[in-house]
């Protein structure tokens, strides 16, 4: 089944509702739902702001023939707002929208009478409208409800909308003194993704909805309100209830919510050792750079000539090289080299890949090296860009990379950076199988390099072009790697081959159950579950508070930073309000788990006035099959600062 962010309408209002506490308990505030669709969206919000709850009932008008092309709306007190492109484009006659506008007109005024039953409109003058609606809608009946109801003389009318675009974002802020979304504004918005439940609200419901609140009443019970039960697992007992929760599946994802923890790489070395040594395992894939990880590859293989680990990960040098290069991954690559050693002779190794040939790490910091030479102010945009964690490779905002067009560099300048980027990618590629690749590997990395250069000119144009379009080229590449790469080992093996993948929540995450849907993001994570319908398995590894290693601008030294811990209301603080320290969380079904809440999601870099880290709105339950929850996590050691690195 795929994955949506909200559970359903009610959801998407308990998130609104969370955003507009500042309203909570004000008598100046009533709530009016544009019904159908948002009323569990207002009666949840309604609930929360112990404030009243309305109607404010508007209705499209459909051109006559083809309703779904609408040309306008009509919203009560019969103001009218029209499309003017459609009305032209059609030719529609005048007297055509009119017959049409009454029509509707007359609907507005029965659904009113029928949703009220008899009571009077709920005073706005003078006070705070709250009008909250789906998100569906089309900005045409939007626009009319807030014409109409500036015309009521709140002063201050908000709109609240699930989820929303940019363009209607901007409209409505002509119009409305607020706009809060629980999700964006996006460039792009995708709205079938938001609703797991899509059926609408019946008009009987909406009535009830109005009558709980009139007579004071709670509006229901909704998914979510009860406490998570937990039992708490640690060490091998924890590891134990993974391996069984991993069962046959072929692919195991690891995703962490930050790549600076020390828990987090502690137990996911954990759990990879045990899927090697008990399931069979027979690779790591990381979501690194190819490149940089062939080197430590050759060294667990046995080859190469580094004389340790330390030197085998001497490859990852780009930003945040503490994602790798860190005493926990130092452990498990001199573990790694000692059980191949200890195979019995024709049993095959097992690996270590990157899954990104595309090198995005390497070629960021190029780009913006280039770009300090002949443009210096595009270059300061793009380290600004990358300070927030717009890279589409790291923890934090999965937005627009380095590189895109904002950076100002120009239709001149990009294609130069394209022709570079093709020309930068061939050596460091050339000269990482000059270093001497595994035989058993060779043929597997001829092919697939080669359909990476057929179609690295599409992928770096389209890093120009805007972070859905550069974030959706190479999450579909890494997948498309792992593909192949698992097709290799099932030759290489002659048997079903498994892998065990690292990387953070962002990627190895279900997308479709997180915000990053609506705007039209994919993820790694939500492409194995297509692609290996119920042979994956996606965990996830989250904290409510602690240190992270985190670096306070792109490119600097990493150091120990403590961000505030995860906000009210966030799927980490329902977790910290168990008790617990350290448990793992499996999500059978419907739970407090399975509905939208903030996720906390902490950048690699956090400048020393943005220690509040991040949150990024997310269904859990659908994101992942199971959590390990750390209560309280310290910084992961860079090996580079590790003598002197205060955690």
């Amino acid at each position: 089944m795929p994955e949506h962010l909200f559970h359903d309408r009610r959801d998407a209002g308990r998130g609104l509702a969370a955003l507009l506490g500042a309203y909570r308990g004000r008598r100046d505030v009533v709530v009016l739902a544009m019904p159908p669709g948002g009323a569990a969206v207002a009666a949840e919000i309604a609930e929360a702001l112990h404030a009243p709850l309305d109607v404010l009932v508007v209705r499209e008008l459909g051109v006559p023939g083809q309703e779904d092309l609408v040309m306008g709306a009509v919203a009560a007190g019969g103001l009218i707002t029209l499309n003017d492109d459609v009305i032209r484009g059609l030719s529609v006659e005048p007297e055509v929208v009119e017959h049409v506008a009454a029509r509707e007109g007359r609907e507005v005024r029965r659904f009113e009478r029928h949703y009220r039953r008899g009571r009077p409109p709920r005073p706005v003058e003078g006070g705070v409208a709250i009008l909250a609606d789906d998100g569906l809608g089309t900005g045409a009946r939007l626009r009319a409800a807030v014409q109409a109801l500036r015309r009521l003389g709140p002063a201050r009318l908000v709109v609240a909308l699930p989820a929303a675009c940019e363009p209607s974002v901007r409209e409505l802020s002509a119009e409305a003194d607020e706009v809060v979304c629980a999700v964006g504004p996006a460039a792009f918005l995708a709205p079938e993704r938001c609703y797991r439940r899509a059926a609408g609200t019946g008009a009987a419901e909406v009535r009830e909805m109005l009558d709980r609140r009139a007579a004071g009443r709670s509006v229901g019970r909704a998914p979510g309100d009860e406490a998570v039960a937990v039992e708490p697992l640690a060490g091998r007992a924890r590891t134990e209830a993974l391996l069984d929760l991993v069962g046959d599946a072929r692919l195991v994802l690891v995703g962490a919510a930050s790549h600076g923890t020390h828990e987090f790489h502690a137990a996911r070395v954990e759990l990879t050792r045990a899927l090697i040594e008990e399931k069979g395992f027979a690779a790591v894939a990381l979501l690194a750079d190819w490149p940089d990880a062939c080197r430590a590859d050759r060294y667990v293989r046995g080859a190469g000539g580094d004389a340790d680990a330390e030197e085998a990960l001497r490859g990852f040098r780009r930003f945040p090289a503490w994602a790798w290069r860190n005493t926990e991954v130092l452990d498990f690559v001199e573990w790694l080299r000692r059980h191949n050693d200890g195979l019995a002779p024709g049993v095959p190794a097992t690996g270590l890949y990157g899954l990104d040939l595309y090198a995005l790490h390497r070629t960021a910091t190029e780009i913006v090296a280039a770009l300090d030479a002949t443009d210096p102010p595009a270059a300061a945009r793009a380290r600004a860009r990358l300070a927030r964690g717009h890279l589409g490779c790291g923890c934090g905002e999965a937005g627009d990379p380095v590189f895109d067009a904002a950076c100002g560099a120009g239709e001149r300048r990009e294609a130069e950076m394209v022709t570079r980027l093709a020309w930068l990618r061939r050596e460091t590629l050339r000269r990482a199988r000059e270093q001497g690749l595994p035989a058993e590997d060779e043929l597997f990395y001829g092919e697939h390099v080669a359909r990476v250069v057929e179609t690295d000119g599409e992928y770096d144009r389209a890093l120009f072009r805007g972070h859905v379009s550069s974030w959706n080229v190479r999450t579909r590449h890494m997948a498309g790697t792992l593909d192949a790469l698992l097709d290799h080992l099932d030759r290489r093996l002659d048997r079903p081959a498994r892998i065990v993948v690292w990387g953070t929540i962002p990627h190895l995450g279900d997308a479709c159950a997180t915000e990053a849907a609506c705007r039209g993001e994919l993820s790694v994570g939500r492409l194995v579950r297509e692609r290996h319908p119920g042979a994956a398995r996606l965990l996830g590894l989250t904290t409510y508070s602690g240190t992270v290693t985190a670096a306070p601008r792109f490119g600097a030294p990493p150091a120990a930073v403590r961000p505030e811990p995860a906000v009210p209301g966030s799927v980490e603080a329902l977790l910290h309000e168990t008790g617990a320290k350290d448990f793992l969380v499996t999500f059978p079904g419907e739970g407090p788990l399975d509905v939208s809440r903030p996720e906390r999601v902490l950048p690699d870099v956090i400048p020393p006035d943005g220690l509040a880290g991040g949150h990024v709105r997310a269904r859990i339950g659908g994101q992942f099959d199971a959590v390990v929850h750390f209560d309280e996590t310290h910084a992961v050691r860079p090996l580079d600062l590790a003598a002197a690195f205060t955690r």
